[in-house]
């Protein structure tokens, strides 16, 4: 007899509870990875002009591009509070399934703009913030569905892992954005609008948002299954005349369901404000770094559009590994608390090291983005999945499980606050929380240069003449103050 392959001999070690665990754990994994992944083609456009040429005519794009970040965040904050409070009153798969197909739709209606040429900025301004509003049902729904299937034992290494999607979807809507971004930017939107509307419709004829409707279904087919080959009057043993009948069975619907948690109850669960003021501060790095890095890496290395959108993706690379170090770590320290204190302390000097460091090259800027992506989106990760996870299930909750939906919405909604806080957009990616010294030295440098010029030695009587003659000055101000890399 041959023997029975090693695969299948691990496979057969996993029962059917087991089997389902898995397939939701990677079920919500693609189902998130499809979110972030439509929201990052906006930090790939920024760094071509050609959005403010299809937008708006003429005007300020600095602006422009700002207004449309902070619009989409704004919205998002907002939406997420009453995200939770909503999700929680409706079944998760319906919900879910709602908000990724709308949100395809406006993020497919954005890349529209440009294909039909709409030079209208209230029309980007209002997919923006419908988009923000829908893509707040995502986060609390995923976050109670995996925390339906997974207790506490290993919460933070298996969240750790789970919450990579962030970074996945980061970096593959980098890579498909990047594709079009020189040609039609467009298509930079309606392919991830696409692929999360298929994820969309997946979600509503897959996701089993929690196991106990599984296993009373599947306990029902069994005993429909065995009922096949028994006859109804009951069951009679040959030759003793005993005959025992066969019992209906009964489904009561428990009349003492639990009832989901208020906004302020969830408040006053021990934790829930400090972790939700902690991730304020970290989203804040985290989505500056999101929306803006594209375009920083372009004008600090003088790198084109495609490989600024290719090196950014590093910094969700670090995310990955720091956010299942800091999983491994608090399980392991049991203190939640303590492992993001001092990744977050850690984080602030290594990001002021890079905005040093990334003057020296490729490759000190390389090593710089993994480190900082692992120490901001680190405890970004362990908040927002394994405590959050832990605070909607707390003890003073006597067992209500109906508050995670919640407790998740809070503590991500007061994160959102944080990373939609406006910040200047100076087309160069210099928000404070980066420290970029270097980049405000060299716009000091040539705003002297400008000011500091007797623009009469410029003047001629042939217009084309004196104009060739301005230009030229002006780009050897430009030069004069730029370090080639």
């Amino acid at each position: 007899m041959a023997p029975v392959p090693p695969g299948i001999r691990f496979l057969t070690n996993f029962n059917r509870e087991q089997w389902y665990k898995a397939f939701t754990f990677i079920l919500t994994f693609l189902l998130y990875t499809s979110f972030h992944l439509s929201r990052k083609p906006i930090s790939i456009v920024k760094v071509i002009n050609k959005i403010n040429k299809t937008i708006l005519l003429c005007g300020n794009y600095k602006q422009l591009l700002g207004a449309l970040d902070y619009s989409f965040l704004c919205a998002y904050a907002v939406g997420m509070y009453l995200s939770g409070i909503i999700g929680e009153r409706l079944p998760i798969r319906l919900y879910l399934t709602f908000g990724m197909v709308t949100s395809g739709l406006f993020t497919c209606l954005f890349g529209l703009g440009h294909i039909f040429n709409i030079h209208s900025l209230g029309f980007y301004i209002f997919t923006q913030v419908a988009n923000g509003l829908v893509q707040t049902t995502g986060w609390p729904s995923v976050v109670t569905c995996i925390g339906n299937w997974f207790g506490k034992g290993k919460r933070g290494l298996i969240m750790g892992v789970w919450n990579s999607h962030t970074s996945v979807g980061n970096i593959l809507g980098s890579l498909i954005a990047g594709c079009w971004v020189s040609s039609n930017w467009g298509l930079s939107f309606i392919i991830p609008g696409v692929i999360i509307t298929v994820m969309g419709l997946v979600c509503f004829f897959f996701l089993i948002e929690h196991h106990s409707p599984l296993t009373l279904y599947l306990s029902l087919f069994q005993m429909y299954d065995t009922e096949l080959l028994l006859p109804r009057d009951g069951v009679c043993v040959d030759g003793a005349g005993v005959c025992v009948p066969m019992q209906q069975l009964v489904v009561v619907k428990s009349e003492t369901e639990p009832s989901p948690i208020s906004f302020f109850g969830a408040l006053h669960i021990p934790g829930v404000v400090e972790f939700s003021l902690c991730l304020l501060f970290a989203k804040l790095v985290s989505y500056t770094f999101l929306f803006w890095l594209p375009l920083y890496i372009t004008k600090a290395a003088h790198l084109d559009a495609k490989r600024a959108g290719d090196l950014s993706t590093l910094f969700d690379v670090g995310g990955i590994i720091g956010g299942i170090l800091a999983g491994v770590i608090s399980d392991r320290l049991a203190k939640r608390a303590s492992t993001c204190a001092v990744m977050l302390l850690l984080a602030a000097p290594t990001l002021y090291g890079f905005s040093m460091i990334s003057e020296l090259g490729l490759g000190p800027t390389v090593a710089m983005l993994l480190v900082c992506g692992g120490l901001v989106n680190g405890p970004y990760a362990l908040i927002t999945t394994a405590v959050s996870a832990d605070l909607g299930t707390h003890k003073s909750l006597k067992g209500n499980a109906r508050a995670l939906s919640t407790v998740t919405a809070i503590i991500d909604g007061t994160g959102s606050v944080g990373k939609a806080k406006p910040l200047p957009h100076l087309g160069l990616s210099d928000h404070m929380s980066l420290l970029q010294i270097s980049a405000y030295t060299t716009v000091r440098k040539l705003q002297d240069c400008i000011e500091g010029t007797d623009w009469i030695v410029f003047e001629h009587q042939d217009l084309e003449e004196h104009t060739t003659s301005v230009l030229s000055y002006i780009n050897f101000c430009v030069d004069s103050v730029t370090v080639d890399k």
